[in-house]
Order: C-alpha cells, then sequence, then structure tokens
C-alpha cells in the first residue's frame, strides 16, 4: 500500500484552502481567453447577420418632428373674466397636454383626416398576405396549439381602431425640460408622410383646444341663460312675498317697537313697587290683627300712633278708666291698613294685566318685523345674483367668439432628407458586441453547467489527487486492435501518452518503486482495462518481464482484446489445479504473460480478501519485475477496496468529459474510508477535437500530433 507523496499532500491542502462556490474572475479570464475564437466567431456572425439585415431586409423609417408651445395664462382679448382661462403650465398641466397629443379621440381625427386607413403601412388588411405574414403565423400556432381562431369580422370600427393602433406606434411626443415646448415626431416609410402627418397633427391638436374652448363657452352660454330665468322668477316671489305681507299686516318699524319696549320696561317697574307695597300693607295688617286683644301698653308700642300714645297715658293715669277709647282707636287703624291693602291690590292686578298686554303686542310686532326682514333679505340675495348671473351671461356671449388656442405651433417639420432607422453602423457594432456578450456567456454557462472533468487542472482542484497521465482516445474500431495500433505508431500521441503515464508511475515513490499497480475506475466504460494493457506494454517495452492479470472475474473483459481460449486462470492456480506456468499465457504484441479470470461460485470480494490470494501475489511479485491488475470499477463492487491492501500503486482512471465529478468523488472517498490512498489519476480518452471546440487546444497540442 502507497503512502501519500508530498505532491499529493500540497494538492490535499490546496483542495481545503479553496472554498467550493467561490468565483475565480483569474479562471474565468482563462476561460475568456481559451474560447477567443467561439467569441470571435459569435461576434462576427452576429455582426454578418446585422449587416444582411441593415442592407437587404431592413425597411428605412424617416422621422419628421413639428415643435408646439404653449402659451401659459393667456389673456383675454376682451377686459371680461374668461369662462375657459389658460393653462398653468405646471409640470402636472405639461404632462395632461403631452397625453392629448397622443389621445385616441386626436389620433382618430389625423387617421380621418389624412385617410390614413387607406395606407397599407398602417392598415395590415390591404397588404399583400404573405407565407410569413403575422396573421398566417398567429393561425398557425393557434391552430398547432389548439386555440380557438379568432373569427370575429373586421368591422369599419376594428379597423378603426386597428390603424389607430398603428399610428399611435409611430407618434412621439416628448416635452423639452424646463419649457413650454412640445415635439410631436412621426416616424413613418416615407419621408413626406412623415412631415405631413406631424404638421396635421399640431394642427388638429390647436383645432381640438379651440373646439373645447368654443364648446364649454357655448355650454356655459345655455346654462347662464337657464340660470337668468330661474333666478329672474325667484326675484319676481320674492318682491311679492314682500308686498303681500306689507298689505296683510300693521305698518310697524323698529322706532314703534323700541318705544313700546320702553313703556314695557316702566310697566314693569311700577309692577315691582306696587308688589312690594302690597307685601308691606299686607305684613302690617297681619301684625295689628294679631295685637287685637293685647295690652294697650303693647299695641301702642307696636303700632306708633300718637292718639293711641296719648289714651295709654291717660289709663295709665287713671283719667280713663275704660279702654273701649283705646280699642275704637285700633280698629279704626285695622280698618284704615285693611282699605290700602285693597287698593294696592286693585292696582297691582292693572298692571299685571297691562305688562302682559304690551308684552304679547311687542312679541307679536317683533315676529312680523322678524319675518319682513327676511323676506326683504331673500329678495335683495336673489336680486344680486340675478344682477350677477345675467352679467355674466352677456359676458360669455361677448366672448364665445373671441376664444384663442392655448398653444401655437413653434415651427412647422421639415420633409427628412435621410432615414432615421436603422442606424447602421450603430446596428452592426451593437451586434458586434452583442455577440461577442452571447459568447462570453455560452462559455460561461457551459463552464459553470458542465459537471464533468476536461482539464487535468480541474480534476486536481477538485480531488486534491495528482494527475498521473492524460490519455487521449485511440481511434480503432475494435478493442483488440489496441496493441497494434499502438505497436505500429510508437510515437503517436497515445503512445507518447502512456509513455508519460509509466514514467509519472515508477516515479511516484522514488525509493521504493512500485511492483504491483491497480488499475481501476468509478463506474464501467472508462478506459481503465485499455490503459492497463498499453502500460503493460509499455513496460515491458524496458525489457522487463510482466504479468497483466485480469482482476474483473465477473466481467472478464480480455477475451475482447486477445485471441486466447481453453486457458486456465489464477482461480486455478490459487487452487491448485494449475501450475503459474500453466496457466499464463504470452502475447507476442503484447510482449508480456496474460492471467486470465475465472468465473467463480464464491464471492469475488472474499476471494480477494483471502490469504490463498496474498500467498497467490507474493508468488507472483516473485516471478515478475511488474504486475498490472484491472479490477472492476469501485462504485459497482468492492473489489478494488479489497485488492488494494496488497498493491504497490493505484491508478484511478477517470474518462475525460464523461464522469461525473460525484461519480469521481464518491469513488475516491470509497478508498480514503478503508484508508487506503490512490496514488494517482488518469484522464482518459481525451478528445482533441472536443479540447479544441472548449477552447483548451492552445495548452494540449500534443494531442493534435502524429508522429507515427
Amino acid at each position: 500500500m502507497t503512502d501519500m507523496t508530498p505532491a499529493r499532500a500540497n494538492l490535499q491542502h490546496r483542495r481545503v484552502a479553496a472554498p467550493e462556490g467561490q468565483i475565480d474572475l483569474l479562471e474565468i479570464a482563462r476561460l475568456l481567453w481559451r474560447g477567443k475564437f467561439w467569441i470571435l466567431f459569435t461576434s462576427l456572425f452576429a455582426a454578418v447577420l446585422s449587416i444582411y439585415y441593415v442592407f437587404a431586409i431592413a425597411t428605412p423609417l424617416y422621422s419628421a418632428g413639428a415643435v408646439v408651445t404653449l402659451e401659459k395664462q393667456q389673456d383675454s382679448v376682451v377686459n371680461l373674466e374668461s369662462v375657459v382661462t389658460g393653462l398653468s403650465g405646471d409640470q402636472a398641466t405639461i404632462n395632461t397636454e403631452v397625453e392629448v397629443m397622443r389621445s385616441r379621440a386626436l389620433l382618430e381625427k389625423l387617421v380621418i383626416d389624412m385617410d390614413l386607413i387607406s395606407d397599407p403601412e398602417f392598415n395590415e388588411e390591404l397588404r399583400p398576405e404573405t407565407l410569413f405574414s403575422k396573421d398566417r403565423l398567429v393561425e398557425l400556432v393557434q391552430s398547432i396549439l389548439g386555440l380557438p381562431v379568432d373569427q370575429r369580422p373586421l368591422t369599419d370600427q376594428v379597423i378603426l381602431d386597428q390603424v389607430v393602433n398603428k399610428v399611435s406606434e409611430a407618434l412621439w411626443v416628448s416635452n423639452l425640460r424646463q419649457s413650454y415646448v412640445f415635439w410631436i415626431t412621426v416616424t413613418t416609410e416615407d419621408a413626406e408622410k412623415s412631415a405631413q402627418m406631424a404638421n396635421r397633427l399640431a394642427e388638429l391638436y390647436i383645432i381640438d383646444q379651440l373646439e373645447a374652448k368654443f364648446s364649454a363657452t357655448e355650454r356655459a352660454s345655455v346654462w347662464l341663460a337657464e340660470r337668468v330665468t330661474d333666478l329672474q322668477a325667484q326675484l319676481e316671489i320674492s318682491e311679492v312675498a314682500v308686498e303681500d305681507f306689507n298689505a296683510r299686516t300693521d305698518l310697524i318699524n323698529a322706532d314703534t317697537l323700541a318705544a313700546l319696549n320702553r313703556q314695557l320696561k316702566e310697566q314693569r317697574d311700577r309692577l315691582l313697587a306696587g308688589e312690594e307695597d302690597t307685601n308691606a300693607l299686607q305684613q302690617r295688617l297681619a301684625l295689628l290683627e294679631a295685637l287685637m286683644g293685647a295690652e294697650p301698653a303693647e299695641i301702642a308700642a307696636a303700632v306708633d300712633d300718637r292718639l293711641l300714645d296719648r289714651l295709654l297715658v291717660q289709663i295709665e293715669n287713671g283719667r280713663l278708666t275704660d279702654r273701649s277709647s283705646f280699642d275704637a282707636r285700633f280698629e279704626q287703624l285695622i280698618a284704615q291698613v285693611q282699605l290700602e291693602h285693597d287698593r294696592a291690590s286693585t292696582r297691582l292686578v292693572a298692571l299685571t294685566t297691562s305688562v302682559a298686554d304690551l308684552s304679547e303686542e311687542i312679541t307679536r310686532q317683533s315676529a312680523d318685523l322678524l319675518e319682513l326682514r327676511q323676506l326683504q333679505r331673500e329678495a335683495e340675495a336673489s336680486g344680486l345674483i340675478y344682477e350677477h348671473f345675467l352679467s355674466r351671461l352677456k359676458e360669455t356671449s361677448v366672448q364665445q367668439g373671441l376664444q384663442q388656442a392655448d398653444s401655437r405651433v413653434l415651427s412647422l417639420a421639415a420633409v427628412p432628407q435621410e432615414a432615421a432607422a436603422p442606424r447602421k453602423g450603430m446596428v452592426v457594432a451593437l451586434s458586434f458586441l452583442f455577440g461577442a456578450l452571447f459568447g462570453m456567456i455560452v462559455l460561461v454557462l457551459r463552464e459553470f453547467s458542465q459537471n464533468t472533468f476536461r482539464v487535468a487542472e480541474d480534476l486536481e482542484g477538485r480531488t486534491g489527487h495528482i494527475v498521473l497521465g492524460q490519455i487521449p482516445s485511440i481511434s480503432v474500431r475494435k478493442r483488440r486492435n489496441v496493441l497494434q495500433y499502438l505497436t505500429k505508431n510508437p510515437t503517436s500521441a497515445a503512445a507518447e501518452a502512456i509513455r508519460n503515464l509509466r514514467t509519472s508511475v515508477l516515479l511516484s515513490n522514488v525509493d521504493n518503486p512500485p511492483q504491483v499497480i491497480l488499475s481501476t475506475s468509478s463506474v464501467p466504460g472508462e478506459g481503465k482495462t485499455t490503459q492497463s494493457i498499453a502500460l503493460a506494454q509499455n513496460l515491458a517495452g524496458l525489457g522487463k518481464k510482466v504479468l497483466l492479470l485480469e482482476g474483473d472475474i465477473r466481467r472478464r473483459v480480455f477475451s475482447e482484446y486477445f485471441d486466447i481460449k481453453g486457458q486456465k486462470g489464477f482461480l486455478s492456480v490459487m487452487s491448485g489445479e494449475a501450475t503459474l506456468a500453466e496457466a499464463v499465457a504470452y502475447n507476442d504484441v503484447l510482449k508480456a504473460d496474460i492471467l486470465l479470470g475465472e468465473k467463480s461460485l464464491t464471492n469475488a470480494a472474499d476471494l480477494y480478501s483471502s490469504d490463498r490470494f496474498m500467498t497467490f501475489l507474493k508468488q507472483l511479485r516473485a516471478e515478475y519485475d511488474y504486475i498490472i491488475i484491472d479490477t472492476p470499477p469501485v462504485l459497482s463492487v468492492p473489489d478494488a477496496r479489497v485488492i488494494g491492501r496488497a498493491v504497490d500503486s493505484i491508478l484511478y482512471t477517470v474518462k475525460w468529459d464523461s464522469t461525473s465529478r460525484r461519480q469521481v468523488l464518491e469513488g475516491l472517498k470509497a478508498f480514503e474510508n478503508v484508508n487506503i490512498n490512490v496514488t494517482g489519476l488518469v484522464l482518459s480518452q481525451v478528445s482533441p477535437k472536443g479540447m479544441k471546440r472548449y477552447g483548451y487546444g492552445d495548452s494540449y497540442g500534443a494531442y493534435n500530433q502524429n508522429y507515427g
């Protein structure tokens, strides 16, 4: 079993140090340089196609432009307020006017005015039908996809809409920044027609503005006339209402109402004073009535009457023994207070009635005055509105014939002398550049999408193992002709590659050159058997005794390379049925011994794991200088991993641009899992033409030469 060489260890370190998925710009640059001829081809091909297109196929198009300017806040001809004022000139207005110029309504006027329906450039129905016409292609695609074909009849409106759509595609309206200037550009196949369409569209745009103003003024006049009539009727109704109210009510005014309010205030003051007097008399009458039957001194003290005071003195001095005079005087005072109380109550009732009547009169007259003023205000308002609308009606009638457009034509379109499209030089230059870009994209996509190995550097970088040889494909029809080809062409690229492989294998371990060499691969058909045979022939050419052992006892493909029949195999030697000398077959072309495989009832992996096989290998080591063992693929059966423990060198074959990266990595991992080191890789069946096609021909020129 071989140890890891310093070169392989360096490769392993390089693989770990380089992260997967990292984009290497230098490698992309190398890729583009390798594919420079492909890029040049796509560029020239695109340029040739563009030249053919612009000079033989493309229809020249001519562009003509008219210039229209916007009149910002245009003044009226007469000193009257306009019904339709000028445009403000802000950005929103400018954008709106651009859309007005591109509107379908205006384009329909242009189509009808210039009879563009009769122009085959805009009316596809007038064009001669060809095999590659748009309608035929659409019907063909619909029939292939099984879609329903549109069978609607082409009415005049449908044709008009189609023509308007075509005219819209040929029209471009733009605004010169920081200005009120608009460019109306029309591009058609006829130079004179382009100029006529641009000029006519500018004229129709201005006419459309005038018509819009005339229409708005006319609508305003009709509406104002109807409104004036309604307002006149309302004014008459309001004036009649004022007159009727004055006729059915007393004449009142604000002064009379103010006098009544003053009178009401005076009556209320008198009523308040009368209520106070009546209450005072009521209290005094109650006090006097409460003193009836009391002592004269108490009565005199409370009443404050001089006569009662004198009578009290006489009673107290004894000059008056009877109090009847005193009581008579007291009763007289009570009757006097009662009389005053009755009079005050009568006055109070009269004042209350007067205040109520006066308040009712003021309320009625206030309501009448308020209603009268409301009717007068309504009549005045109706009069003002009527006068305003009547004035506006007169102004609108005067202004109707004096409207001006908000825009004017600044310059008419001139007939172009040169075609605007296609711009031949630019088209060819851009086609060349896009062709080169397309070629680069194809190269990069092909490189990043490919999942196989084409160059040794990629194989080494992905696996971490050195590539010991690169074997080109050998052009023979049958496998048995491979040896004859290598013998007859000793200086061919294939023969030189085998010699390089031999040298690399022998130098892979200078201290202990390998004696037993195992050849395997990931999957069948990668050329490992052909490589084993060629390597055995090359080693035999050194004058060494070489044995080629068929380790794949399941398929046993050596019969396709050699005409050996009835010969015993190495299983017979291991079992003792035959000697090694009896089992081996010498081939004159190969110049080496061949030991075939035999069919066995024992599992091949178990057979190769046995001590008998190890003893058999020791015997072979003693008899031969080199033993080449051709084993089955690693991913198919475990035979190669079992035999690999007993060999000196392992060559792992990878078919050029065929074996996937996953298969190669899984095969190598299978060896690593059992602690077996692969000596090196061999990139087999390399196609020289394919290398050139992928842009690697300059690096592998040896494959393009045949020295034999």
